[in-house]
């Protein structure tokens, strides 16, 4: 094991909020964090976020990579970070959504996954957690 490496596998649920602590860092709006492991076959949470222009989106999805990265988590794969409409970030259990936000709009995934229980970020004492709803 690497020195980058957790001593324990990290859940799905850990890495989510991860995912999400890390895109809020680098300025993503509109975060939201759906548990679709009731609803889907190939993921467990989706992390959905959006960004004022390509550029911020790019900024947001390689920022993020590198975090991860540092912590020993690699991406299966990332799809549209050249263009900065919509990247995807495969983690195998998350699945991130980097969107501009005119794109995201049109596709609505939030829509589309209405019934998977929400994570909100709440604020307790001076440290930031996801709860589910």
């Amino acid at each position: 094991m690497t020195e980058n490496k957790k001593s324990r596998e990290m859940s799905a649920r850990e890495k989510a909020i991860l995912c999400a602590e890390e895109v809020i860092e680098h300025k993503a709006q509109d975060l939201v964090v759906l548990d679709v492991s009731r609803l889907s076959s190939f993921a467990d949470y989706f992390v959905i976020c959006s960004g004022r222009s390509s550029r911020q989106v790019q900024g947001i999805a390689d920022n993020l990579e590198t975090k991860l990265r540092k912590q020993g988590i690699r991406a299966a794969g990332v799809e549209g970070s050249r263009e900065g409409h919509w990247v995807l970030m495969d983690y195998g259990d998350v699945i991130v959504h980097i969107f501009y936000e005119p794109v995201r709009l049109f596709y609505d995934l939030e829509s589309l996954w209405s019934e998977a229980k929400r994570l909100n970020l709440e604020q307790q004492n001076t440290n930031s957690e996801l709860n589910t709803i």
